[in-house]
Parts: structure tokens; C-alpha cells; sequence
């Protein structure tokens, strides 16, 4: 039975995606049956450049690949007892080859990694592998007659915005709830019966809320005739605008209510006020930095530390293509070529990634974020078509 689900043996990293009809990097790689033996050949023969590398284990199974700024470094880390974290030492007892491949710059090697990890969901890897992107939901605003906001592992058909995806748990539930009650939108099941306000009736009844929300003002009451069918729009509206980020009002009105609270030693309303603000800014901080992200598309000029600098086509917040930055009349009409088929007709997705783009998103948005003064290097795809020599887009 194990011999049905076994891993595939590791033979090489294979192709590079970004990179189509070119040669794969050069593989190098050690052996070794002890980790004394494996640190010696790293000190030996590893380099002092970016890459990215990968753990063998004696079945010839990938069990790890990580990425470095400098292969050398890296690596000589996992062989330091008392500075390595503990999953490290685990990687290590289980490694008896270490391959590395070496890139163009440490942005090359982040993109190789996640590649890498998408190919083989090495087991020792989490980001990036199939079952970590199933840990992600999308928050969605629909479901007729009277929309309102949750979950879904999946966006269906009867959701009018989506965003997302985002961790799924415990604190989206919690976000999710606290936006319809804060907008006094429905939560109840589908099955429930909605009447609204301005609904014609030949005989009408006096009507009962379906849960005790209306009562305590966190609910609109569309399945008693409280409200009519625009009052309820515009609630829904108002709640689109805060998952977009065009209306922080909820946040400001709750933070000052929190410290009025705090003021009057009204301490348990304070730390209730607290718990709800902490819930919807997380929402909004996942929700509006992916949409952010996914809106942005530049062309990224980054220097190689040997060969051409290369340029990266950015669209939708995700890596498109990469090619050599124009030079001579050869690159510079392949690079005009490649904005043209990357950028023109097309803008950036406002939200409602799927869960294989997330990643990519998510990884050139850390990138900048963590390496501000990178941004300096990046163009508008017009900008970079003008010194390519091509056609305005």
C-alpha cells in the first residue's frame, strides 16, 4: 500500500516556469551519510551567491527547499546546534543530499522557491502547498433576496462581491459576524423566509423576527416587514464599502466608543469594544492588502549578480513573464513584445484571487514591503515600453 502513494525520486528541481525554452540552472549537489560530512562539502564547494536549495532524504525523496540571499550562509546554519531552530535539526537527521541551484538574485530565487514548493510539496515545507491553500476562504456579500456576508471555501454563483481569500478559522467567523451585525444584515439560513416592508400583500399578517437579532438591534428584520428593500441596499452597500477599504467609519466609531468606555471605567464594554474592533481590523487588514495588492502591475528592473539585469512583468500583483532588460535592438524588441502581450486591455483584479494566484500575490507584496527602497526600480509598463521602443498602450 505505501508503495502507491510513494514520493517521486528527486532527479532535479526541472524546468523554470518563468523561464520557458531555456535551460534549467546547473544542479550542484553534495552527499553524504552524516552531517559532519555534509557541512564539510558545503564549506567546500557551496558559493556565496543566491539560489535556492533542497533536501534529499536516503529514499531520494525532496523533503525540504528553501531559499537564500547567500547559499553558504544558509546552509551552514542548519549545522549549528545551538542556533538553529528545532525544525531545522529535524531536516537535517533526515538529509543525506543537499542540491542547490543558483539565481540570479535573491528575488529569483523567492519566485524559484514557491515554484519549487508548488512542484514537489517537499513535506517539510508549509507555505505554498496544496492542503496550507485550502486553509483559505473567500468573504463573499450575496445570496438573494436579502444579501449578507460569510464564507465559502469555494465563491458561488449567487455572490455578488468576493474578497479573498484570506486564513480561514475562528477570527474570520468572528469578523464575518460582527460586519452584518455592525450593518444589521441578515445571518440566518437560506431557508428562512424574507418579507420585506414594501411588499404587497392582499391579506397582511403581523410577523415575527426569526431570531432575536432584531430585537437587540443587530439585524434590519427583512424576514418581518421591518424594513423595506432599499433600506436593506444601502446596509449592504455600506458594508461593501467597508470590506473595500472606501469607509473606515465602523473602525473609528468602535475605537472611540472603546475609549470612552476606558474613560469611564466601564471596563468589561471596553474590552467587548476591544475584542470586536481587533476582529474587524483583521478582516479588513487581509481583505483590503490582498485587493490592494492584486490591483497593482509595474515592470520590476532588477540587477543579476552575473549576466543581463532582468526586468519582471508584474500584472494583477503576480509575476507574468521576466526577460532581459533591452540593451541592444534584439532585447529591446523581445521586450517590447512582452509588455505588449502582458499589459494592453488588461487591469488589475480587484479581488476574489484564486487559492494557486494567493500565493504569488501575497509573495511579491511582502517583497516590497519588506524591501521598500526596491520600489524605486519599479516602472509603469508604459514608462518601460518607451525605452523598450515599442507602441503606446
Amino acid at each position: 500500500m505505501k508503495s502507491l502513494f510513494s514520493r517521486l525520486t528527486f532527479t532535479g528541481f526541472g524546468p523554470h516556469r518563468l523561464l520557458s525554452g531555456v535551460a534549467a540552472p546547473p544542479l550542484e549537489a553534495i552527499h553524504g551519510h552524516r552531517p559532519s560530512r555534509l557541512r564539510e562539502k558545503v564549506r567546500k564547494r557551496c558559493p556565496r551567491k543566491p539560489g535556492v536549495y533542497g533536501m534529499v532524504d536516503a529514499t531520494g525523496e525532496l523533503i525540504y527547499v528553501g531559499k537564500a540571499k547567500c547559499l553558504r550562509s544558509r546552509l551552514l546554519s542548519y549545522f549549528r546546534p545551538r542556533s538553529r531552530d528545532p525544525k531545522a535539526g529535524r531536516i537535517v537527521e533526515h538529509t543525506f543530499v543537499i542540491a542547490w541551484e543558483l539565481a540570479t538574485s535573491e528575488f529569483a530565487a523567492l519566485l524559484r522557491e514557491l515554484e519549487l514548493i508548488r512542484r514537489w510539496q517537499p513535506r517539510f515545507n508549509v507555505q505554498g502547498q496544496p492542503y496550507q491553500r485550502r486553509r483559505r476562504v473567500y468573504v463573499c456579500v450575496g445570496r438573494r433576496p436579502a444579501p449578507y456576508v460569510f464564507t465559502a471555501a469555494a465563491p458561488p454563483r449567487t455572490a455578488r462581491h468576493i474578497f479573498g481569500p484570506v486564513p480561514n478559522g475562528d477570527t474570520v467567523r468572528e469578523a464575518v459576524r460582527r460586519v452584518n451585525d455592525w450593518f444589521r444584515l441578515r445571518d440566518c439560513p437560506q431557508s428562512q423566509e424574507m418579507v420585506f416592508a414594501d411588499q404587497r400583500e392582499l391579506f397582511p399578517l403581523e410577523l415575527s423576527p426569526g431570531c432575536i437579532r432584531h430585537e437587540i438591534g443587530q439585524c434590519l428584520g427583512p424576514c418581518a416587514a421591518a424594513c423595506g428593500r432599499d433600506d436593506y441596499a444601502a446596509g449592504v452597500a455600506a458594508a461593501v464599502a467597508f470590506l473595500e477599504g472606501r469607509d473606515v467609519t465602523p473602525l473609528e466609531a468602535i475605537e472611540r466608543d472603546m475609549t470612552a468606555a476606558s474613560a469611564a471605567l466601564q471596563f468589561e464594554r471596553a474590552a467587548a469594544l476591544r475584542d470586536k474592533l481587533a476582529a474587524l481590523q483583521w478582516l479588513t487588514e487581509h481583505v483590503v492588502r490582498l485587493r490592494e495588492a492584486a490591483r497593482q502591475s509595474f515592470v520590476y528592473a532588477v540587477p543579476s549578480i552575473e549576466g543581463p539585469d532582468l526586468w519582471y512583468a508584474i500584472h494583477g500583483g503576480q509575476v507574468d513573464a521576466v526577460f532581459p532588460a533591452p540593451q541592444d535592438d534584439a532585447t529591446r524588441r523581445h521586450a517590447a513584445r512582452v509588455l505588449e502581450a502582458t499589459y494592453p486591455g488588461r487591469a488589475g483584479e480587484a479581488g476574489g484571487l484564486s487559492l494557486d494566484e494567493v500565493d504569488g500575490v501575497l509573495l511579491v507584496a511582502s517583497w516590497f514591503r519588506r524591501h521598500s527602497a526596491e520600489r524605486r526600480r519599479r516602472m509603469t509598463p508604459q514608462e518601460a515600453l518607451s525605452i523598450s521602443g515599442g507602441e503606446a498602450l
